[in-house]
C-alpha cells in the first residue's frame, strides 16, 4: 500500500490492515514450515483477540 492510501485510512481501517498484513506474515510461516499448525493457530488466535478482529 502507497504511502498517500495508508494517511487516508481511517484508524479502524489502517488496524484491520495491519491484522491482515500480521495474519499473512504467520501464513507464510506456516507455509514454509517455521511454525507448526498448533503454533499458528495460538498465534493468530491471540492476534485476533489483541487486536479485537474476533467476530461479534
Amino acid at each position: 500500500m502507497e504511502q498517500a492510501e495508508w494517511e487516508k485510512l481511517s484508524p479502524e481501517k489502517k488496524k484491520r490492515q495491519l491484522y491482515l498484513s500480521q495474519k499473512q506474515t504467520l501464513e507464510a510461516f506456516l507455509e514454509r514450515g517455521a511454525i507448526s499448525q498448533a503454533q499458528f493457530d495460538k498465534s493468530l488466535g491471540d492476534l485476533t483477540v489483541k487486536m479485537g478482529m474476533a467476530e461479534k
